[in-house]
């Protein structure tokens, strides 16, 4: 009997409308043995309907795409499949294309031209729970938010119930310096593990340090942990 960890691998959707970014994708994935292509779709419909029967692990859901699109999509499947981890993909990297993306509720974030090394690590880091934003798309929330007026995201999400991310500079956070230092390597794509390891104390103090972030900051989960702590230039 093999004594090796056998690892199951991770099963990925591609949503995207451009057969030739379907196809570079997939050869893309050819350098990360533990990634795992199950389905493809070329519009957001398809990709609300296909979710049930194929269950992935991580859907690359492309923003614009025909019949709905991609940020729709992602609002339909996780009001459905409430474990789905999306990962967004953009190509203009415009503010307005940028911040509907990250209005949706979804686990990750980046633009067509990451590297695939980067992608492979997003998607690893969002399959095991953890929020992905990839630093380019950081820069543009820092650039949405240092606008004359950036008062608050209103998002579909926050419509529905989520409470929406207000930004406000002047508040204090009152955050240790110890939650400063979990909320930096969160906002760098770090899993709870990743955190314990790098900072050497236990994934239950991690998780007691994160619940405090969330607190103070009056957010409820990673994700807008993440996006307020850029935006207010927190860390």
């Amino acid at each position: 009997m093999e004594n090796a960890k056998q690892t199951k691998d991770i099963k990925v959707m591609i949503a995207e409308d451009h057969e030739i970014v379907r196809t570079g994708l997939k050869l893309l994935f050819h350098g990360a043995p533990d990634i795992k292509i199950v389905s493809e779709v070329d519009n957001g419909k398809e990709a609300v309907d296909r979710v049930g029967l194929v269950r992935p692990d991580v859907i690359l859901m492309d923003v614009t795409m025909p019949v709905m699109d991609g940020i729709e999509a992602t609002d339909h499947i996780l009001s459905r499949y409430k474990d789905a981890k999306v990962i967004m993909l953009t190509s203009d990297g415009s503010e307005r294309t940028v911040m509907a993306a990250l209005s949706c509720g979804a686990s990750g974030y980046c633009l067509k031209d990451v590297s695939p090394d980067r992608l492979f690590a997003g998607i690893r880091l969002v399959h095991e729970g953890d929020v992905w934003i990839d630093s380019a798309v950081a820069k543009v929330i820092v650039k949405e938010t240092d606008s004359p007026e950036p008062g608050k995201i209103t998002t579909k999400r926050s419509s529905a119930g989520m409470p929406a991310i207000k930004s406000n500079k002047a508040v204090q956070t009152e955050l240790s310096e110890r939650e400063q230092e979990v909320l930096s390597l969160i906002v760098e794509g770090f899993s709870n593990q990743k955190i314990a390891d790098q900072l050497h104390i236990s994934i239950d103090t991690v998780k007691t340090h994160i619940r405090h972030i969330m607190e103070k900051l009056s957010v409820s989960d990673r994700t807008q942990a993440a996006v307020k702590a850029i935006r207010d230039k927190i860390v």
